[in-house]
């Protein structure tokens, strides 16, 4: 057993649905503008833009139904339902026709931004850290095994807030399909089980208030509802 020189950080780890057993998370991997849409929303255009990769930490996750607290140092925080791939085991060049036979399984996330420090670290050329890899902001569903629900290329992928749908498309609308972008990824990172790939989002992101139900589904797999306190 470690000796360490202060008490161990928790695991962060998703629930699986249907076991007690939980899913420890070790990297999240997130794809930028991977729906036409929304690029275009974003002022890109995706016929010469190339979806990009950024990352969140893994204790960024809300798990388990838990409120979102609306971040300090913003008031535009934006909601971005997306479609989450988590991996059972992982490798580098990863072929794209094999790519697949690395998800353990998937589940519904918001990738919460803060919008205005993503804007001014955009027009000042710096990185994305401050918009996108705050605390709390990647609320996410249990995880359901690919045995249960197999492998998704297509189906409704929705949020609406306070009853009222902001956003909705079909995952079949994803510029890199799932298996490419695990492949593509893994030409730039050794990937490992635990890892989790944020898919991108379609368009009609918008702000998100306290007070706020938000509610984020993905057809085949558990509704997401977070609170924004």
């Amino acid at each position: 057993m470690t000796n360490y020189v202060i008490t161990p950080p928790a695991q962060p780890a998703l629930a699986v649905q249907g076991t007690t057993a939980r899913f420890p998370v070790r990297r999240i991997y997130c794809v930028g503008q991977n729906y036409a849409d929304h690029a275009i929303e974003m002022g890109s255009d995706p016929t010469r833009n190339p979806p990009f990769f950024f990352l969140k930490s893994a204790d960024c996750l809300v798990t388990d139904g838990a409120d979102f607290p609306y971040p300090v140092k913003s008031d535009n925080v934006h909601h971005e339902v997306e479609l989450v791939v988590a991996l059972k085991e992982g490798g580098r060049d990863i072929p794209v026709e094999k790519a697949l036979d690395h998800v353990f399984g998937y589940a519904v996330g918001i990738d919460m931004t803060r919008r205005d420090l993503q804007a001014e670290a955009k027009k000042d050329g710096r990185p994305w850290e401050l918009g996108k890899s705050f605390d709390h902001s990647a609320p996410c569903s249990a995880l359901v095994p690919v045995a249960e629900c197999g492998h998704l290329a297509k189906g409704t992928i929705a949020l609406s807030v306070n009853g009222e749908t902001r956003q909705s498309g079909d995952l079949n609308q994803m510029i890199w399909k799932v298996a490419e972008a695990i492949s593509y990824l893994s030409t730039y990172f050794t990937l490992y089980s635990g890892d989790l790939l944020f898919t991108g989002t379609p368009a009609g992101v918008g702000p998100v208030r306290r007070g706020d139900e938000v509610v984020a589904t993905i057809e085949g797999l558990p509704r997401l509802s977070v609170r924004v306190v």
